[in-house]
């Protein structure tokens, strides 16, 4: 190796350990988004943090860019953007939280390397919450859980510790404990080396950095800061985690064994800047990932040894109202990219340049020169790109195929305008190939309807059909609640009364089923044919 190339070779191996890429996790009104404000006011990329429901004339926030995210005060659409904290830099995907839309939810997951759990310190663990667990484990992403919301009255700590353990099937162990809890809530410990960090709010809503002030458990009785219950309910719980509580390693966290717990209160930035320290102290940077060579063997592309790969994990369509563009998001996963460098569509077996690649807050872009791996940029796609499609400067191998989950809803959709039919299409197959929904067709090709898996993927069709293509349109449910694909003839299969057989997109055979019901009974009548809940 010549010095020259072991220069190259150091200077890509230390951008990739400086790199911390990851998805923040929970059920709607966790706090999810409200954390995300606070990570960026604390790496210095903004300088107020504005709440998700503002008051009249006050701030939205940075991170949701959809005007309908803005007038419903939740993240729709999972947005990237790369932030530097002391000497880490962070590229962070702020999935959907909502429970009724988490299809992009799920792709985006397979672009972070680890992901954080947001918990409601009231409700706990919730029910989108053990969804995208579910999707964590079978991806083997190893996940940190913030349990949020303390300056509110919530539930027993060690409760929600017990919750996550049995509701997830997995260890949790608490890194920090807090010290009150609701307006009691005055600070945590770091049970490493039991100080105690006492906040001070500085601004109204949480809008700038807390004072902090750092004691030793032992003089926190001489603050006159917290009563003597909560000093003694404090004391208490310290001493069962230390008898009976779960220990950490890093290890076993990232094999995914452990989950370190911490506990803060986003809304007023109690805690926030510890856990960001301990996130970048504990969460892996990109490594190695798995593909399929071309002759069908399984290889790991390494982010030092590969030269520049990455794959798209999503597509966006007008991001900009003002050049109607489409986005393709890119995760890179070994090599350096260069701006207009020419690599190798696997697909479409030819050679694409991309073109003005850029990173967002977001509608704020930024061109971005260069990029390393677990790094995510934005390409301009003029139809070239779907989702998973692997691109590299080599080729030869392609990564793994992201998942598809089973729709849950079934529509047929018209607009009301019969002269807006090509605008109607033209949006229609536009959000098909950025996954907002699925379409399927019957198996004679004279019908089509929409698919997905939660009701607030129809309103943002309908949403963006109104507000990008101009289209009115009136949305008709199907009486399906659930579907698989189907393995076998479908000439032999038998279904059950409730039932309808479609193809999807890729031309898979899929039945739709009016309950689980009519689900389990058509296992049952087709021992010969497989039903697949996941594509």
């Amino acid at each position: 190796m010549t010095t020259t190339q072991a220069s190259v070779d150091g200077e890509l191996a230390a951008a990739t350990a400086q790199r911390r890429t990851f998805a923040i996790i929970s059920h709607p009104d966790a706090g999810k988004t409200t954390l995300t404000e606070k990570l960026l006011l604390y790496s210095g990329m903004i300088r107020t943090a504005g709440m998700v429901r503002g008051r009249k004339g006050g701030k939205v926030t940075a991170s949701d860019w959809m005007g309908m995210e803005q007038e419903r005060g939740i993240s729709i659409t999972a947005s990237a953007m790369q932030f530097h904290y002391k000497d880490a830099v962070i590229n962070l995907l702020d999935t959907p939280g909502h429970q009724d839309f988490s299809e992009d939810t799920y792709r985006t997951l397979t672009a972070a390397d680890s992901a954080i759990m947001v918990i409601d310190a009231a409700k706990g663990v919730e029910a989108q919450t053990r969804k995208l667990f579910a999707v964590c484990r079978l991806r083997r992403i190893p996940v940190l859980t913030l349990v949020n919301k303390l300056d509110l009255p919530g539930r027993p700590p060690l409760d929600l510790m017990t919750e996550v353990e049995q509701a997830l099937d997995i260890q949790a162990s608490a890194i920090n404990w807090p010290v009150g809890s609701g307006s009691e809530f005055a600070g945590i410990v770091t049970r490493a080396d039991g100080r105690v960090h006492l906040f001070s709010r500085t601004a109204p809503g949480g809008a700038a950095k807390v004072g902090v002030e750092t004691v030793p458990l032992g003089e926190l009785a001489r603050s006159g800061r917290v009563s003597a219950d909560v000093l003694a309910q404090v004391r208490h719980d310290l001493e069962l985690l230390d008898i009976a509580g779960n220990p950490f390693s890093r290890e076993r966290f990232l094999a995914g064994e452990v989950t370190p717990v911490f506990f803060a209160s986003a809304l007023t930035n109690f805690g926030v800047e510890h856990f960001l320290d301990a996130f970048v102290a504990l969460a892996p940077s990109p490594g190695a990932r798995p593909a399929d060579a071309e002759d069908g063997r399984e290889l790991t592309v390494d982010p030092i040894e590969t030269p520049f790969s990455a794959y798209v994990f999503k597509l966006q369509a007008n991001m900009n109202p003002k050049h109607r563009d489409s986005t393709a998001f890119l995760r890179i996963c070994s090599g350096r990219f260069e701006r207009d460098m020419v690599v190798k569509h696997h697909r479409l077996n030819r050679e694409v340049r991309l073109a003005r690649p850029h990173s967002m807050v977001a509608q704020a872009r930024s061109t971005v020169e260069e990029a390393f791996p677990g790094d995510i940029i934005g390409i301009i796609n003029p139809g070239l790109f779907a989702i998973g499609d692997t691109i590299s400067l080599t080729g030869g191998f392609n990564f793994k195929p992201l998942p598809q989950f089973q729709p849950e809803l079934f529509a047929r959709i018209r607009p009301t305008d019969v002269g807006k039919r090509k605008a109607f299409d033209k949006g229609l197959s536009q959000m098909a190939q950025e996954g907002t929904v699925q379409i399927m067709r019957s198996l004679n090709d004279l019908e089509s309807l929409v698919a997905a898996v939660g009701r607030l993927q129809f309103d943002v069709l309908q949403y963006r059909l109104r507000h990008e293509y101009r289209v009115e349109t009136v949305l008709d449910q199907l009486p399906y609640t659930c579907s698989a694909w189907l393995d076998g003839d479908p000439a032999t299969f038998k279904p059950p009364s409730a039932s309808m057989i479609v193809k999807d997109q890729r031309n898979r055979v899929v039945v739709l089923f009016g309950d689980q019901l009519m689900k389990t009974i058509a296992r049952d009548r087709n021992p010969d044919h497989l039903l697949r809940d996941m594509g």
